[in-house]
This record gives C-alpha cells, structure tokens and sequence, in this order.
C-alpha cells in the first residue's frame, strides 16, 4: 500500500474502522503525490467536532472512583489519540518531499496511535461509554493547522502533546491503580512506552531540521506557534528518566523542569 493511500484513508476516511486500521500490506513510498490540505479531518457522524467548550473535559482525579468518570477519560484520550493520527496523516500529505526516513518513520507512530485509540476506545465502551456517545473537542487538530513546516509539526505534536504524555501517562496509570482499574492501568503503562520513542523521533528530527545556530531548546520554543509553549510539555511531575530515554540531553532537560511562561505577547 502506498504511504499516501494509507494517509488519506485516515484523514479522509468517514469510517472509523478504517481509520484505525492497519494496512494489511508493507507500506510503500513511491509516489508521495502532491501537497494536500484540508480544513477539517472527515469523521462519522458521531465524532465530528464539537462547538468550543460543549466536549466534557478531564474528570478529576477523585472522580476516577466512578466507572462511567473513568469511561469519560478514556473516550477523551481516544479522541486525543485519534487527532494524533489524523494530524500525522495531515503531515504526511502536507509535507510529501519531506525526507523519505522522515516519511516512513511516522507511519510506524501512527500504528501506535491506531492502537491507543482502540484501546482507549474499548475501555470506555466496557465502562459504560461507547466511542461518539459524548462530543470531542479539536484542540490538537486546531493547533495542528498552524504548522507551516515539518520542523514545526515536530516541535508541536511530538515534543508538546505526546513529550506531556510522558509525565501524564504515569498520573493516569496511579489514577487507575488506586481504584483497583488494572486494565486502565496497563493502558496507561503501554501508551507511556510508546510514547517515549514517540517523543524519540522528534528529538531525533528536531536535531536534523533545526538552524544550527540555535540550540535545541532554542530551536524548539522559537518553531512553536502561542499559546503552545514549554510549559505544554510537562505536567505535575517531570519524568526525567523517560525524557533521558527519549533522547533528551540534561540540559534540555533542566530548561524544560525550569521553564516559565514569559507575558502573552499578544497582549
């Protein structure tokens, strides 16, 4: 199967079955084809996109001693985990000369992502909640059409979206495991893993696309788009042994745990 045929299949695709799965042949890169765009990913009907602020947001940890709250933390990170892939899909058809490593490297994340979208997906069904029953926000998706280059895609999705999940996968996981959700737990764990190479590969392309007059801090917060910022990152605990995995050298590190917002400069 073509890499571009895979992407629009994803991006395009009103199935979500077809969205989620996995091609069934070795995927090739003969004919990336040209730049595409959309304004929106093509969902069912169940999951388009919600108004701002009508999606539930995150119950709190306390919550999590309720099924059906933990059923609605799963049905939200599916949706997190399904706007991932959607964007991936987006840049690869976006961005079609960019480099060929590049290229296939992302499709091997995006089967990551189809994964944690089931897996989220099911849990929430088992839970109470099935997939669609409640509206989803486009919040990743949203600040995913800024990117104007495959270094800022990097910036963004790789290194603030899933380089958070580091730290919010491990909360999850204890969320879970203190109202006896081992299943809940083993989801989390699984996803923390992934994401560690996941956070891996924009370390990697970071380095490879930056200026090199700048740092790799530097590079990073100069290609993000306000209000996205560091301090996007992280969260209540910094993991610095899984960022130390993800290939991040300790003084990233120690301006990351560091960081604090300067003033809104669209103030």
């Amino acid at each position: 199967m073509e890499l571009r045929a895979f992407a629009e299949r994803v991006l395009l695709s009103d199935s979500l079955s077809e969205k989620i799965q996995r091609p069934a042949t070795t995927l090739t890169d003969h004919s990336p084809g040209a730049a595409l765009r959309v304004d929106n990913p093509v969902r069912p009907g169940n999951l388009q996109f919600a108004p701002r602020r009508t999606a539930p947001t995150m119950p709190k940890p306390q919550a999590f001693i309720e099924p059906k709250k933990r059923a609605v933390a799963h049905h939200i990170m599916a949706n997190h985990e399904l706007q991932a892939l959607e964007v991936m899909a987006m840049v690869l058809l976006a961005f079609p000369d960019a480099p060929a490593e590049f290229r296939m490297g992302m499709a091997e994340i995006m089967f990551d992502e189809q994964r944690h979208t089931k897996m989220h997906a099911q849990r929430s069904e088992e839970l109470g909640v099935a997939f669609g029953d409640l509206p989803v926000n486009s919040y990743i998706w949203n600040k995913a059409t800024e990117y104007a280059s495959v270094l800022e895609y990097v910036a963004g999705l790789p290194l603030v979206f899933e380089g958070a999940n580091l730290d919010h996968t491990v909360e999850f996981e204890k969320y879970f495991l203190k109202h006896g959700d081992v299943r809940g737990a083993a989801i989390m764990k699984a996803i923390y893993k992934d994401e560690i190479l996941h956070v891996q590969f924009g370390m990697h392309w970071l380095r490879q696309l930056k200026d090199p007059s700048l740092s790799e801090f530097e590079a990073w917060q100069k290609a993000l788009h306000w209000p996205i910022r560091p301090a996007n990152a992280k969260g209540d605990v910094l993991q610095r042994q899984a960022r130390r995995e993800a290939g991040m050298d300790a003084d990233f590190i120690d301006q990351l745990s560091t960081y604090e917002d300067p003033p809104n400069p669209q103030n």
